[in-house]
């Protein structure tokens, strides 16, 4: 069973430009998404997917100088990109990440694989109740190839998952449920303004040397770090 995770990440964010690499407690963005997943005991392929257009040739440099596999792809079809990143690395079944994501939940990321294996589901996701940010989806490749090829609204290839949610008569879909401790729909663990950077930055700065846990996280945000 080939297991792949495709990180997508790009510079051209309107709102917050350049922040896959902006630095978070003494490491740039993307290496907190790519080191907590050094703690996933399962065995996966790590990809970061990122665009072919020359303000991405950043993200290329230092996934080569991270030792990170990079893919390069369409920017606005996002969905191609994570498309061919899987039909060239042979995956079977693709978690999707996003280089905004600082606080990948890794233990429920495990949880959330074994649940997609064993239900044998098209498509599992953790979205809904841990905060924003914090959680993860995964599909088959056989889901994510249909997509690719019948998706053609453009929602469908910005944003991957979307033909799948909207189609829930052709997928089978599964959703893990986490403890209560967990379950803080309403807080933002992602970054995508300034607002969420400069919360991130406050909650990776108390436990530089660690990833911190998502209820430690929660409890920081409740604090008003």
């Amino acid at each position: 069973m080939s297991i792949g995770i495709i990180i997508q990440a790009r510079t051209g964010s309107t709102r917050l430009p350049g922040k896959v690499l902006k630095p978070v407690a003494g490491k740039v963005l993307l290496d907190h998404v790519l080191g907590r997943l050094l703690l996933l005991d399962f065995p996966v392929k790590v990809v970061v997917a990122t665009s072919n257009l020359p303000q991405d040739d950043s993200i290329a440099e230092h996934c080569l100088q991270a030792g990170a596999a990079l893919f390069r792809g369409s920017e606005t079809d996002v969905l191609d990109r994570y498309y061919q990143c899987a039909l060239e690395n042979r995956f079977e079944q693709v978690v999707r990440l996003t280089a905004d994501n600082p606080f990948t939940d890794i233990a429920e990321l495990k949880r959330l694989i074994e649940l997609h294996l064993s239900e044998k589901n098209d498509y599992t996701h953790s979205f809904g109740m841990m905060p924003l940010g914090v959680g993860a989806e995964i599909f088959t490749f056989a889901a994510l190839e249909r997509s690719a090829h019948e998706g053609h609204a453009p929602n469908h290839r910005e944003h991957v998952n979307e033909y799948i949610q909207e189609h829930p008569e052709i997928f089978k879909t599964g959703v893990l449920e986490v403890s209560a401790s967990k379950r803080r729909p309403g807080l933002r663990l992602t970054v995508d303004t300034e607002d969420d950077y400069s919360r991130a930055c406050a909650i990776a700065a108390h436990a530089p040397d660690r990833w911190i846990e998502t209820e430690e996280a929660i409890d920081l945000c409740m604090q008003s770090v």
